[in-house]
């Protein structure tokens, strides 16, 4: 799946873009479908996330990264601050070979396809989560659906139990794909 997560994280990562650059300035303390962040926070998870992954892609180890990402990197500026972090996350991603290296966290070791894989789905979900909350497109990437579809709906009883994702939604019968991923990850369209 390398090249294609590779193409998908940068399609999810860009979109996820569009819409912070979307975000009018009485909305950042809007809302959101996760519930226990407004839009700043939502946003400034994502920063974090997307800020991390060119030196653990890249090589590094958290404890090599130390204190350089800690704090708050949204800043008063978020659009800005993704902005910075954003492109760097989707060329290191777009390396050739880089969907085969080791990512090494505090406590585990993972290949940096499934660290990858944890980021682009995290975009895709709260790239939803945000347009929603701003009264954006909230059309995902139809390839990405499917195959984040795939890959979780067999763990979604594992999901809920962890209580990260959300109480048990049943989609509509009949109802579509990216209304089915979102009913998995806790989301009522």
């Amino acid at each position: 799946m390398g090249s294609d997560l590779q193409e998908l994280y940068r399609r999810v990562c860009e979109r996820f873009g569009e819409h912070v650059h979307a975000i009018r300035d009485d909305q950042w303390g809007s809302g959101t479908p996760c519930t226990e962040w407004d839009v700043k926070a939502l946003v400034g998870h994502l920063i974090t996330e997307v800020a991390w992954v060119p030196p653990l892609v890249g090589g590094r180890s958290v404890a090599d990264v130390g204190d350089e990402l800690s704090g708050d990197l949204t800043g008063d500026d978020p659009a800005a601050s993704w902005d910075r972090y954003a492109p760097a996350s989707i060329a290191v991603v777009a390396e050739p070979g880089a969907m085969e290296r080791t990512v090494r966290l505090t406590k585990r070791e993972l290949p940096a396809s499934e660290y990858t894989t944890e980021v682009f789905v995290d975009l895709l979900v709260h790239g939803w989560d945000l347009a929603r909350a701003i009264g954006s497109d909230e059309t995902l990437d139809v390839e990405s659906v499917e195959l984040v579809y795939e890959q979780m709906k067999p763990h979604e009883a594992e999901l809920k139990a962890s209580g990260v994702f959300g109480s048990t939604v049943v989609p509509p019968a009949g109802a579509d794909m990216q209304t089915q991923l979102l009913a998995v990850f806790g989301r009522v369209t």
